[in-house]
């Protein structure tokens, strides 16, 4: 199927579709909760959920226009790895941080901090690029100045995942977080749309690299006084009661525990161990597939294909459905388990990697990264948006979202340096069996993920036995 205005309708209505279908069958969990409480929750929710999407906006654009960038010989596939690669490692080294800051600040403060600081760095880039387009800067100037701005920008970012979880454990039971876990996956799937669509098409239509990373600086900024407005910490500061969530949480502390408390008792869990592994791999797969399909299609002249025209539409409508999946069935089925959703999803990743590499070149290859995008996505809504609060409780939630998204990040960090250099480059990169490398490498990732997700076939988290 080509590209063109009735792809991009048909692709639009799938997302609505979808968005509409899952709003209707998201499975009800009734623990008692007034109405008044629950629109209270989602005036909460919503907003705070809404700036990590778009947060995604401003992270990704520079992905986003990629092969825009080496077509213009400002970004070479080695460079922009190398500045995505160093974005990846400040990202997951600042959750060490940013994990435990979350904790002490509350996520309130700290998801503004992610807005604000991020729409800063998006608006140093794009004046980066305002002096590129006016050659007022060479092209290692601007590399080296996209070499800070990333790190700064990614910096403020890694405060957007542990606000989301930190902000949302006081507010949801355990018996509640497999759903709350899909809403988490459709959120970073509506920051891929964002990022991958609505860059290119901003590109499209203004023809301005600057206005690239201006109009996501705008939007967060909006967001800034909306989530200063709206979002609060707890249902105690909203002026409701706190209740038991059923997690790690220890009931009997009436503050938040220090730092080296807080690290021994992630630490001490070998289920964080495995969690942080597998979610290394995760970052791997999942930017493997996002950050790169886009430049195969762009080299082997797949870009007219349905996928790849719609790239960032048809992963959203995967990762939506991939993250309400692993909700549903980890809630409806597993009762509320999250290791047999991730094996599940796991062997899906590595079913993908292999099929991807039986039809590279032909138009099933796009559909195959679908399927893997849609798979990835769902494991980390599991762990970073559930399994984060399950077993860090929701006074350590900060510290155990930053342990494991830092560790997502770092196995991104890793495929940008891997596949910046064993990609091809130049003439090469049109035969579209060059490309091999990008899934045979998926391969490894997977295999290590799928067995260490066997292994939390029955991990629940631990809760201070009653009477303690």
């Amino acid at each position: 199927m080509q590209s063109g205005p009735a792809s991009s309708f048909l692709a639009l209505l799938l997302l609505l579709g979808v968005i509409a279908f899952v709003l209707s069958r998201l499975p009800k969990v009734d623990l008692g909760h007034s109405a008044a409480f629950k629109r209270r929750r989602l005036m909460n929710w919503l907003p705070l959920g809404l700036t990590y999407a778009f947060l995604y906006f401003g992270r990704y654009n520079l992905s986003g226009v990629q092969p825009e960038l080496e077509r213009l010989g400002l970004l070479s596939k080695q460079q922009f790895g190398d500045i995505d690669g160093l974005g990846a490692v400040v990202y997951g080294l600042a959750f060490l941080l940013n994990g435990p800051l979350t904790d002490r600040w509350g996520g309130r403060t700290t998801i503004l901090l992610a807005a604000g600081g991020s729409a800063a760095a998006n608006v140093a880039t794009g004046v980066l690029f305002s002096l590129a387009m006016r050659n007022s800067v060479s092209g290692d100037a601007l590399r080296h100045g996209l070499f800070f701005t990333t790190a700064v920008n990614m910096y403020f970012q890694s405060f957007g995942a542990v606000s989301i979880v930190k902000v949302n454990a006081p507010w949801f039971h355990t018996r509640e977080r497999g759903v709350l876990g899909g809403v988490f996956g459709i959120l970073i799937s509506l920051g891929l749309y964002f990022a991958y669509d609505w860059i290119p098409a901003l590109y499209r239509a203004l023809g301005s690299l600057p206005l690239l990373f201006f109009v996501p600086a705008g939007v967060l900024a909006l967001f800034f006084v909306v989530d200063w407005l709206l979002i609060r910490n707890s249902p105690g500061e909203a002026g409701f009661a706190d209740f038991d969530t059923g997690d790690a949480s220890y009931e009997g502390e009436r503050e938040t525990p220090g730092l080296w408390a807080l690290a021994k008792r992630m630490f001490s869990q070998r289920v964080i161990w495995t969690i942080v592994v597998i979610e290394f791999c995760s970052g791997f797969l999942r930017q493997a597939v996002m950050k790169w399909g886009r430049s195969y299609a762009k080299d082997v002249g797949a870009v007219s294909e349905f996928v790849f025209s719609n790239w960032g539409l048809v992963t959203c409508v995967a990762g939506i459905l991939g993250g309400v999946f692993a909700g549903f069935i980890s809630d409806a089925m597993f009762g509320s388990r999250r290791g047999p959703v991730v094996t599940v999803l796991y062997a899906g990743l590595l079913a993908g990697a292999g099929v991807a590499l039986a039809v590279l070149g032909s138009p099933a290859l796009g559909w195959s990264v679908v399927f893997m995008s849609l798979c990835v996505i769902g494991v980390h809504g599991m762990l970073s948006g559930t399994a984060s609060a399950d077993f860090g409780g929701k006074r350590g939630a900060g510290m155990a979202t930053g342990i494991i998204d830092g560790f997502v990040y770092l196995g991104s960090a890793t495929q940008a340096f891997v596949y910046g250099r064993v990609l091809p480059h130049g003439a090469a990169a049109h035969d579209a069996h060059n490309w091999r490398s990008w899934p045979i490498a998926m391969v490894p990732p997977a295999l290590l993920g799928l067995g260490l997700a066997l292994t939390l076939w029955n991990a629940r988290p631990a809760t201070r036995p009653q009477g303690h």
